[in-house]
Formats: structure tokens, C-alpha cells, sequence
């Protein structure tokens, strides 16, 4: 199993400074690559859990509905068009968000094979119940990412 040739390695870094190389001008708050990793972990817990939408569409529909939760937005979108408004959106229903640095990445992690420009993760489910258990870790994982995401928002101005 060993290491990394260093020929894979210079690749890898090659490819990651091509993701931040495509980032948006206004994708701030963009998440390090240590809060990046954890919403994108949290993300992939609320895919499994069913408390997720996915897509733009999907995205306003809820936040103009009045469902809560975290907006977690791609920052390599093109055209920047298609995702502008969800921000604003998002301020005005007092909803965090946060710019994960890819796309492909936030669609892996929320468990579907099409590119996803952005997703909300609901603190309740959409449908059925969770056990209380399941909800609670839920709501301490959402709390310690909001707290994180609100401390580089606040970073920020």
C-alpha cells in the first residue's frame, strides 16, 4: 500500500490549486480546508439522514417556505449568475451560510452523481422521524458548524 509516488503528489497539489484557482469572486465566507471538510462530513450525515435539499431550486423554495438550517453554497459555479440571489436569501431569513471551495466535492458529499451548486441541510427531517439519539448528535454537529461558520462571517467584516 505505501506512499504516494511523488508524480501523484505533484498532481494532487496540481489539482487542488486549480479548485481554488476557479473560486468566485464573491464566495466569502469560503470555508478553510478544515471547515470545509467538516461541512462536508455534516453534509453527508444529513444526506443519510433525509434532511437535505439539494439544488438551487430546492434551495429557495425552502428558505422561502421558512425552513431552517445551514445553506451550503459551491464557489467554483459558472455562470456566478445562478447563485448570487441564494445569499441574500439566506441573510434575510436569518439562515448561516457558507462557500465550500467545489462543487463535484458538496455534490460527493451529498450523495448524488449529478454536480450540485448548492444545499440546505435541514435541522428536522422531511419525512418520518429520527430517533433521539440521531437527532440530538445532529443538532450538536449543526451547532459546532454554525458557530464556526458565524466566527468566520464575523472575521470577515
Amino acid at each position: 500500500m505505501g506512499s504516494d509516488s511523488e508524480a501523484e503528489k505533484t498532481q494532487q497539489k496540481e489539482k487542488e490549486r486549480k479548485k481554488m484557482f476557479a473560486i468566485s469572486p464573491i464566495a466569502k465566507p469560503l470555508a478553510g480546508k478544515k471547515l470545509s471538510k467538516k461541512t462536508l462530513k455534516f453534509v453527508r450525515k444529513a444526506a443519510e439522514h433525509k434532511c437535505l435539499k439539494r439544488g438551487v431550486k430546492e434551495v429557495v423554495k425552502s428558505i422561502r417556505r421558512g425552513h431552517k438550517g445551514l445553506c451550503v453554497i459551491a464557489g467554483n459555479i459558472s455562470p456566478i449568475d445562478v447563485i448570487t440571489h441564494v445569499p441574500i436569501l439566506c441573510e434575510e431569513a436569518d439562515i448561516p451560510y457558507v462557500y465550500v471551495p467545489s462543487k463535484e466535492d458538496l455534490a460527493t458529499a451529498g450523495s448524488t452523481k449529478r454536480l450540485t451548486c448548492c444545499v440546505l441541510v435541514l435541522t428536522k427531517p422531511t419525512k418520518g422521524e429520527l430517533s433521539p439519539e440521531e437527532q440530538e448528535k445532529l443538532k450538536a454537529d449543526y451547532s459546532h458548524i454554525v458557530e464556526d461558520v458565524s466566527e468566520l462571517t464575523s472575521s470577515m467584516f
